[in-house]
């Protein structure tokens, strides 16, 4: 907990965080890419405090911005994937899923209303994912006062001007713009020019960057993709296409923190950089954990974390304890207030950003109760069965609800999930079910029973 002075003092401080969209654990150099590159994120890293064990609190986008933006765990808010839940061959699919809420709920406090009642101006640029500002469930309903390009949609209409679809539907505040102009660009231009507007005024302010990429459709500048074509690829990282969005988004971080030291306001702004889930496989390659976006295992959801909070975070520190996105909105009320709210599911993680502590002892929960298709199959397989699944020290349990079968892992020594312990270690089995089942009832998490009646078996 911060003590009363430094409550006092850090309370004005700026935050920019900037979110990437579905880009991997391993998709930047600081993580290890052996074709990307990131020179920008890589600095930051340095500058600031690298989280190697966290987490987004669901494998794909809409759930995880969900978590994020509301400090609370899936069944709490109802959106457990992108809709519909009975994605796949229905003929394989066993149960019924459970239904899916597509907006954040009105009555469901945000993060922006969390600055916005602390005296803050708040910008919200890019992928919202949770609603629209037309039925109060988007951005400017939420506590922000400024919004670029934030709707209901989770794919971008265009990554080139004119940002549209094909029945003339625009993202907001991109109506006007440059022929050919990319998204990631102008999109950085918006954050800017709200920094700008914000830096010496009479409030601080919170930004939430939320970039569409690396989200398909995978397309970027000629120019830039023309390089890596030229680059010997990598063994795990091949697409140049790829590349150029990932070096797109890596000059977004570099312009941003550049604006942000050249307006003089560095000692006073908090910078983090996350991604909302793993990176899409096969676009890209996971290679040091298992699976991609959509999946159980880590690849699903094990993601790029920098925080750098000046006069807190020491420079080049890493820290290898468990982290979770819902984690910010505790962080930030009890940074502006002292508090964290009954409702939240996250963790105050300021200790392990100031040093105090090393580690924050409690369980991280996924629930999907829903289905998910595979990439492969013409999407006849799947990514994702309705599943539960735990995190508890080196242990994690996968508990699947078709058939009550379970798959446990020690990520200590099986960081790839290769070996399902379940076999030979029935008691940690005994134990984390326990866990998941005790969790299940604290959050009133909606579990799938129904049998479907389309189903003709795998």
């Amino acid at each position: 907990m911060l003590s009363c002075a430094l409550y006092a003092q850090n309370k004005r401080m700026n935050v920019v965080f900037i979110m990437a969209d579905d880009l991997g654990l391993n998709d930047t150099g600081y993580t290890g890419s052996d074709f990307y590159e990131t020179p920008n994120i890589d600095k930051l890293s340095e500058e600031g405090m690298v989280f190697t064990n966290a987490y987004s609190s669901a494998a794909n986008s809409a759930p995880s911005r969900a978590c994020f933006m509301s400090g609370m765990y899936t069944p709490r808010h109802g959106i457990f994937t992108v809709s519909p839940p009975d994605r796949g061959d229905r003929t394989k699919r066993k149960l019924i899923p459970i239904p899916n809420v597509e907006d954040l709920r009105k009555d469901i406090p945000t993060m922006g209303e969390l600055f916005k009642r602390n005296g803050y101006r708040c910008g919200h640029v890019g992928k919202w994912h949770l609603g629209d500002d037309e039925d109060g469930t988007g951005p400017l309903s939420r506590g922000f006062d400024v919004n670029v390009a934030g709707g209901r949609a989770g794919t971008p209409y265009s990554y080139y001007y004119p940002y549209c679809n094909n029945k003339g539907m625009c993202h907001i505040g991109l109506e006007k713009g440059k022929q050919g102009e990319y998204l990631t660009d102008r999109l950085t231009d918006e954050a800017v020019a709200f920094i700008k507007e914000s830096a010496h005024g009479e409030k601080p302010f919170f930004l939430y960057l939320a970039h569409h990429a690396v989200h398909t459709p995978i397309t970027a500048p000629q120019s830039i993709v023309d390089k890596y074509e030229k680059k010997v690829k990598g063994k795990y990282h091949t697409n140049s296409v790829y590349a150029a969005m990932v070096e797109t988004l890596d000059n977004s971080v570099g312009k941003i923190c550049g604006i942000i030291d050249s307006l003089g306001i560095s000692d006073n702004t908090i910078i983090i950089f996350n991604s909302d889930n793993g990176g899409s496989e096969p676009i890209t390659d996971n290679y040091t954990v298992r699976g991609g976006k959509g999946m159980p295992y880590e690849g699903g959801n094990r993601v790029p974390l920098i925080v750098k909070w000046p006069d807190v975070t020491k420079a080049g520190k890493i820290s290898d304890c468990p982290v979770n996105n819902i984690d910010f909105f505790s962080t930030f009320q009890m940074y502006l207030e002292g508090k964290i709210g009954d409702e939240l599911d996250g963790a105050d993680i300021y200790p392990l950003l100031s040093n105090e502590k090393s580690s924050i002892e409690r369980d991280l929960f996924w629930h999907f109760p829903a289905y998910l298709e595979s990439y492969t199959d013409n999407g006849k397989g799947f990514r994702a069965k309705p599943y539960t699944s735990v995190r508890s020290g080196k242990w994690k349990l996968i508990y699947y609800y078709e058939n009550e079968n379970t798959e446990l892992f020690d990520l200590d020594k099986d960081p790839l999930e290769e070996y399902d312990l379940s076999c030979v270690n029935e008691e940690m089995v005994s134990i984390l079910k326990k866990k998941i089942f005790s969790w299940i009832e604290r959050v009133n998490a909606p579990v799938p029973t129904k049998l479907n009646p389309y189903y003709e078996g795998d």
